[in-house]
């Protein structure tokens, strides 16, 4: 009897075992499957969109550096870059096969670095928008309000030309209302915009070098993509504190157009069952698909978040 008394304590130890592993496995995988769309929504389309597929992403540290805080994201060559909040870049190998994130490797992790190769000092390195550009890439910061030109390798080159109002550092509604986002084409080179309008701005403002876009819309600027040549997706992002209301929003902006030159793509809304986080960064994948992501605030109550995504024309 003691010894199928003990057989059977052991087979316990056994099952409790396999599963502590096994949830521990799953605490660490490098993607987990996440249902961001609300319990009531059967289709996957919605609005203008079709969520296609997401995925909540872990990765331990990589050359020492934690991952955490994505707020940008650039897609080239089945490769994803993505900045974090702390002058971080990433490089990762991304997968899609049959409409679905199969495959996210984490291949690098770099600190932003100087024209001289040194470290970003704390006050500089507040990187936010990400975009490609002609084998580099355009890093846009808060803080210094700036945006930067960089090698793959998170060397600085050089620092791009910018809108003459958004120099004026004191125009900026706080040092962490500034240039959350960029993105980049042939027609209208580099294009930023501060997360919160400037104190003498009425509406939301798209900055070129010397030309701007005004679009009334609500919540904070933190993404920015071209769709097509004149076509712009801007993701915007509204938090409300006392009712932990988060609501996503999606527009896009025809640039050929001075008004009457917005529409809305999609808007989130977690009052409405929408599971959401911090987003803060679009890319595009390809034709009318795209991948957002969301920035956890290094918080063990939030998540990063890939959202993959096509418009539906």
């Amino acid at each position: 009897m003691k010894i199928l008394r003990y057989i059977k304590s052991n087979q316990k130890v056994k099952v409790f075992a396999f599963f502590v592993l096994f949830w521990f496995e799953q605490l660490h995988a490098q993607l987990l499957p996440y249902i961001v769309k609300p319990n009531s929504l059967k289709e996957d389309t919605f609005m203008k969109i079709k969520i296609l597929d997401t995925k909540e992403v872990h990765f331990k540290k990589k050359n020492h550096v934690p991952f955490n805080e994505l707020s940008g994201l650039a897609y080239k060559g089945k490769k994803l870059f993505a900045v974090g909040d702390k002058g971080v870049l990433y490089t990762m190998q991304l997968q899609i096969k049959a409409n679905k994130i199969t495959k996210v490797k984490l291949l690098d992790a770099q600190r932003l670095k100087d024209t001289e190769g040194k470290r970003l000092k704390k006050k500089y390195r507040d990187s936010e928008g990400l975009a490609f550009v002609k084998g580099q890439l355009a890093i846009s910061f808060e803080g210094k309000h700036r945006v930067d030109l960089y090698t793959l390798d998170a060397v600085k080159l050089k620092s791009v030309m910018i809108h003459k109002d958004l120099k004026n550092k004191k125009a900026y509604q706080g040092k962490n209302k500034g240039l959350e986002s960029v993105a980049y084409n042939e027609k209208y080179g580099f294009v930023t915009a501060p997360e919160r309008p400037l104190k003498n701005e009425p509406m939301h403002t798209i900055y070129a070098q010397h030309k701007t876009w005004k679009f009334q819309a609500k919540g904070a600027i933190t993404g920015l993509e071209f769709r097509s040549k004149n076509k712009l997706l801007v993701l915007l992002r509204d938090f409300n504190y006392f009712t932990r209301e988060r609501i996503i929003t999606l527009v896009e902006l025809d640039l050929r157009k001075s008004s009457q030159n917005i529409k809305q793509i999609a808007q989130f809304d977690s009052s409405q069952g929408w599971k959401i986080d911090n987003f803060e960064g679009i890319t595009k994948i390809k034709k009318n698909r795209f991948l957002m992501v969301s920035d956890d605030n290094d918080s063990v109550f939030q998540k990063t978040l890939f959202v993959l995504f096509e418009i539906m024309d």
